[in-house]
């Protein structure tokens, strides 16, 4: 097993987990919108960054909010470079520009980070849910394009239980289960008060985002939605599920049809993939000529890079809530408690971990000295049949069995004690000692332990 912390591979060199982020907590929106990988970029990229001769292993979670690279290497700078280069050719932006919005972290760090952000303590809206499947769409990703190894797999899937596990024993979701809910509350603050509830509205986008922006609304209070989608059946296919999960009018139209469906809308949330607008000033413009009410068109932009032509903001009686005007929302916080309950649990769980991959360091030397004890034991045995040929099998089993028990009992102490001492640190401190002491062969503790197989996979 590639053990995480500067596990070493069948040459001595070292491995480690390289993190290369960028989000709403660094950069501002334009950056963002940038560096913004879609769903169909997200191969190519990773299998760039995979062309890099010192990286092994690559995953990369894109939302609407971060970029986040997660690579195995076994050298940092060469590493890091080799992931600016393919962030930029796809950006335009160079490394110095990336960098001065950017957090690169490392080995024990970089495991902390995704544990933090698998858990909602880093999200735009702290606590919110949708994290866990953005993270488990990048591990999937890379799994199915075969650029996880032992390594990404075995902390993805940790990750994920980890956000699991603070989703069920805190309450730190309570803040909101989205983005989408504050966008919401936010637009009802605009309109005032006096004015009639939002009950009509428009989700533009029929993927995963929006799916989630039409179960979000219909909690709200939302009792009539249309579903707009380039291709009108995905829309209707997410209109009917709609319906049928909540009960209220939906209906589903092409994007062709997107200045009529927000003609009586209260309330507008875009949610796509998009590189470029798909909502445009012009289809704004017509929405407001039918428009029979004088109460505002709220338009929430959700999409990075935008969604929402920004001429289409200007237009009198149009107030946009974009992502960047969400920034710094009280609604966004998780109380006080919550987030402090989960960040105990995150602790516990790093800590845990990490004291299961030191061990892990130390484990193949063990078995190496193990084996090597086996073989010193062996050879005794046979040389003593050779000196006392008139011992009969029943004696020399005995002596034999005696031999080994001895061996066994001198060695379980110590190797015990090194795996508890490896667990709270530098355990190949402690593995290069038992090597040095027992005069192990260099290589032989990495071919005694062979490649985990059959991890579990967490869908």
């Amino acid at each position: 097993m590639r053990t995480l912390c500067h596990a070493k591979r069948g040459n001595g060199d070292s491995v480690s987990l390289l993190l290369f982020g960028v989000s709403h907590r660094s950069a501002p929106v334009p950056v963002l919108e940038r560096l913004s990988v879609s769903e169909f970029d997200r191969p190519k990229l990773v299998d760039s960054l995979m062309q890099s001769h010192v990286v092994s292993e690559a995953m990369l979670v894109s939302t609407c909010n971060r970029i986040e690279f997660y690579a195995v290497v076994d050298a940092f700078h060469p590493a890091l470079e080799a992931v600016g280069s393919v962030l930029g050719e796809h950006s335009g932006l160079n490394l110095g520009e990336m960098t001065d919005h950017a957090y690169v972290h490392y080995s024990e760090a970089a495991v902390e980070h995704l544990f933090t952000v698998a858990a909602g303590l880093d999200s735009m809206v702290v606590g919110e849910q949708q994290i866990l499947g953005q993270i488990r769409s990048a591990y999937t990703a890379a799994d199915e394009n075969r650029t996880a190894g032992s390594t990404l797999h075995e902390l993805a899937q940790k990750a994920l239980r980890v956000g699991k596990r603070v989703h069920s024993e805190t309450g730190i979701d309570r803040a909101g289960a989205s983005v989408v809910s504050v966008a919401v509350h936010r637009a009802r603050a605009v309109r005032g008060q006096g004015q009639p509830p939002m009950r009509r509205a428009v989700v533009i986008g029929a993927g995963a985002m929006g799916s989630l922006a039409t179960s979000q609304l219909a909690r709200e209070g939302i009792t009539d939605m249309i579903v707009v989608n380039r291709t009108a059946d995905r829309a209707a296919e997410l209109a009917a599920g709609v319906t049928e999960r909540y009960g209220i009018s939906a209906r589903g139209v092409s994007l062709d049809h997107v200045g009529e469906a927000m003609a009586d809308a209260d309330i507008v949330v875009t949610a796509t993939g998009s590189v470029v607008p798909v909502l445009q000033v012009g289809d704004v413009h017509q929405a407001l000529l039918r428009r029979a009410s004088m109460i505002p068109l709220m338009i929430c932009d959700l999409g990075l890079p935008r969604n929402v032509d920004p001429a289409a903001g200007r237009l009198p009686g149009v107030h946009v809530i974009d992502i960047e005007s969400l920034r710094g929302d009280s609604a966004t916080r998780a109380a006080a408690e919550d987030a402090a309950a989960a960040r105990t649990i995150v602790a516990g769980e790093l800590a845990d971990y990490l004291a299961a991959q030191r061990q892990a360091e130390v484990t193949p030397t063990v078995a190496a000295l193990r084996q090597r004890a086996a073989d010193v034991v062996e050879a005794e045995v046979l040389r003593l049949q050779s000196r006392l040929p008139e011992l009969d099998a029943q004696q020399r089993d005995e002596v034999a069995k005696t031999v080994r028990r001895v061996a066994d009992k001198l060695l379980h102490a110590p190797t015990v004690r090194v795996k508890q001492l490896a667990s709270a640190g530098n355990g190949d401190h402690y593995a290069a000692a038992l090597r040095e002491l027992f005069e192990l062969k260099p290589g032989t503790a990495e071919q005694v332990a062979a490649p985990d197989a059959g991890l579990e996979d967490i869908r």
